[in-house]
């Protein structure tokens, strides 16, 4: 197998699959060569502006017209027409795509479990646990627990030391919205400022730390409440990536009706939309205090086949392999 291939394994099936990785040519062009030869364009290329135009360009520009996108683009992305909320004939932009609504109360049904944690996103997932590392190797480092939380907040790095943790990589096809993992009542939220560093696995391979120097948002949600998950505290850490100026803090406690930004001492409900990611790639970060949760065993035992290929690896060449699940599907339950 050639080693630019990266695959993952389908949940429902058992199957390993080949991601197809959209515009990889172009990100690993701007990861090798431009970041070695013109560091000062790399940098450039990497600011909030300039990945806003990107974004732009690539999204809101009429590229191609009303008719064709419904046409060629759902069927090549493998986007279920069915399941869209919004009339088809209304898809009349990249952006419109993207950012779409789905009828997920219909097609991404919660466990019946009181103390499940469900998958944020549609996305590939990684488990591991603090337990074992401070950071998650690929090739160099993927990220780092103290920069990811925040070397200031040392309340919640010292809460979740050791805890485990569950990383979910939205391709560009993927429905955009995050949903809520766990029921809840905000304890904390605040943004970290960073670069818009790429999330396709080649850019993550070739640059130092992108995902914990990349701009995040950080959702502590205290779940030993009355009506929560009984899980403890859960960090939800939203990164944003190349394409993507910002994240988009919507909370709406029944469909996508009424939606309001996300604040401290806001009760959130498993499964319901928090949070809207702007266009391109993106990946979501779950950390779980120690002894407080079991990730699912399957998803644990996936991460270690070596019949897949996969660009990810731990520290000494361990292979990590992806998960595909969807918004809603159970990833671990309470202990």
């Amino acid at each position: 197998m050639k080693s630019d291939i990266h695959q993952y394994v389908e949940r429902p099936t058992n199957r390993v699959a080949t991601e197809s990785l959209y515009f990889d040519r172009t990100i690993r062009a701007l990861y090798s060569t431009i970041r070695e030869n013109a560091p000062f364009a790399y940098n450039l290329l990497l600011s909030k502006r300039a990945s806003a135009m990107m974004g732009f360009m690539k999204f809101d520009l009429p590229r191609v017209n009303k008719k064709e996108i419904p046409s060629h683009l759902f069927d090549r992305l493998h986007i279920r027409r069915d399941e869209l909320l919004d009339p088809i004939d209304g898809f009349d932009s990249y952006r419109k795509i993207f950012e779409r609504k789905i009828k997920y109360w219909k097609y991404r049904p919660l466990p019946d479990h009181p103390d499940a944690v469900v998958s944020p996103a549609d996305s590939r997932m990684l488990p591991g646990s603090f337990c074992r590392q401070k950071s998650l190797f690929i090739k160099e480092k993927f990220f780092n627990f103290i920069e990811l939380i925040g070397r200031d907040k040392t309340r919640w790095l010292h809460r979740f030391d050791r805890g485990d943790f569950a990383i979910f990589r939205l391709t560009p096809d993927k429905y955009h919205y995050n949903h809520a993992p766990v029921s809840g009542r905000v304890a904390d939220i605040y943004e970290i400022n960073g670069v818009f560093h790429s999330c396709n696995p080649g850019a993550i391979v070739k640059s130092m730390t992108p995902c914990s120097k990349n701009r995040r948002m950080v959702t502590v949600i205290d779940t030993d409440v009355e009506n929560g998950s009984r899980v403890g505290l859960v960090a939800m850490i939203e990164i944003v990536a190349m394409m993507i100026g910002r994240i988009v803090q919507c909370y709406s406690d029944r469909k996508y009706n009424d939606p309001q930004p996300v604040e401290k001492g806001l009760f959130i409900k498993i499964g319901q939309p928090k949070s809207l990611f702007r266009p391109g790639s993106s990946t979501t970060v779950l950390i779980f205090e120690k002894n407080r949760i079991a990730l699912s065993t399957d998803l644990i035992q996936n991460s270690k086949r070596t019949d897949v290929q996969s660009r990810f690896s731990e520290g000494f060449g361990t292979p990590l392999v992806e998960t595909e699940v969807s918004v809603g599907e159970i990833i671990g339950k309470g202990l």
